[in-house]
């Protein structure tokens, strides 16, 4: 009956398939009549393919039990062939399932998942396309290929690791498989520069949100894109704007994101371990990353709504204010006191010699203690 409710349509599409072959041509009438049903036979294969591995993944979810084969055959009216074809799939994309005497058992499995990403962001951005990959070479590159390709729709990169990660400056980060976040989101502004919000600033903001939602724990923020979490660097995003050379409007925005989510802190390199930590440092994580990416993304909607509550947010999330910070301009060193963050999200520091606002770069404070 499965195959039956699938063809409904594709019956209607063979329908005028079939009677357009018989205005311009009868001859040809029987040749498109047999053509159109051999392609209902495939599509419909092709749906129940697809429709079956989800609702199979959708029953065992919400089961604590096991599930016989039989069973599960039985409420989608499918073969147990089908099913156990399906569970072969849902393994090799990296769910997880105990096999019992009595059947199958859902184990947690915290596998990217495109279509939960994409229903959770729905109400936020509906035109969202949500691309999950095991591996890329960079989801930056990736969201800018897609911006050279003429892609109009906004669309989210998420890899499950990451062959080239790069931050700011080009430098490289560990990115473990399976247990942290890479992330890049492809935004088609089409304002003057002048007109966008502050991007980086909502980005941090809504990182932050998320990150204590979800956890009930405390997140900071270091001047301008790094979130720590026990002073140890958590997260770090990447910004970036492409312009239309003929109408000087900013075409794209591709807002990346990489964030440890759940790498043991003896995972790290050793050169790492003192400096960064995850959002779950125990490597225990309570939450899927399909439910922080969904958060994030949530907060940073939300904001763009709003961005004047992101930067009163993200001034109360900083902690260098009243720091003693250094920083490079020209080739000159500066020191000074990290007074406060100005409306554009700019950071006001007293050295000596004058007041100064940086508006990009980087800045080092000698010790980096959290509030």
């Amino acid at each position: 009956m499965g195959q039956k409710m699938n063809a409904h349509p594709l019956l209607f599409f063979s329908f005028l398939l079939s009677f357009f072959a018989l205005c311009i041509n009868r001859c040809f009438f029987e040749n498109y009549f047999v053509l159109s049903f051999f392609l209902i036979e495939w599509m419909g294969k092709e749906l129940d393919a697809m429709t079956t591995k989800d609702k199979v993944l959708q029953l065992l979810k919400k089961t604590p039990d096991f599930l016989s084969g039989e069973k599960l055959a039985q409420q989608l009216e499918v073969s147990r062939t089908s099913i156990w074809k399906a569970i072969k799939e849902l393994e090799k994309a990296g769910y997880r399932f105990e096999h019992g005497p009595t059947g199958y058992r859902y184990l947690p499995s915290d596998v990217l998942d495109a279509k939960e990403i994409q229903q959770e962001l729905r109400s936020f951005i509906p035109d969202l396309k949500v691309q999950t990959m095991l591996t890329s070479e960079s989801t930056m590159k990736d969201a800018k290929l897609a911006a050279a390709q003429g892609d109009s729709v906004s669309k989210l990169f998420v890899a499950d690791t990451q062959e080239q990660a790069r931050g700011r400056f080009g430098r490289p980060f560990f990115a473990e498989p399976g247990r942290g976040i890479y992330m890049s989101l492809l935004l088609h502004p089409d304002k003057r520069f002048d007109e966008l919000p502050q991007y980086t600033i909502i980005a941090a903001s809504a990182c932050v949100k998320a990150i204590e939602s979800v956890t009930g724990r405390s997140a900071s923020i270091k001047w301008v894109n790094d979130i720590y979490m026990d002073g140890k660097k958590v997260c770090g995003i990447l910004s970036e704007a492409v312009s239309d050379m003929e109408s000087g409007r900013i075409s794209h925005i591709i807002i990346g994101i990489g964030l440890n989510f759940s790498v043991p802190q003896n995972h790290f390199p050793a050169d790492l371990q003192e400096k960064a930590i995850s959002v779950f440092p125990d490597g225990q994580a309570s939450v899927t990353r399909n439910q922080l990416i969904s958060k994030i993304w949530q907060e940073l909607f939300t904001y763009l709504s709003h961005p004047e509550k992101a930067l009163d947010f993200y001034k109360e999330k900083s902690f260098v204010l009243g720091k003693t910070v250094s920083f490079n301009q020209k080739g000159t060193t500066y020191v000074g006191l990290a007074k406060e963050i100005g409306d554009h999200g700019e950071l006001i520091v007293q050295t000596n010699e004058q007041k100064m606002s940086l508006s990009s770069g980087e800045i080092s404070l000698t010790s980096i203690r959290t509030q």
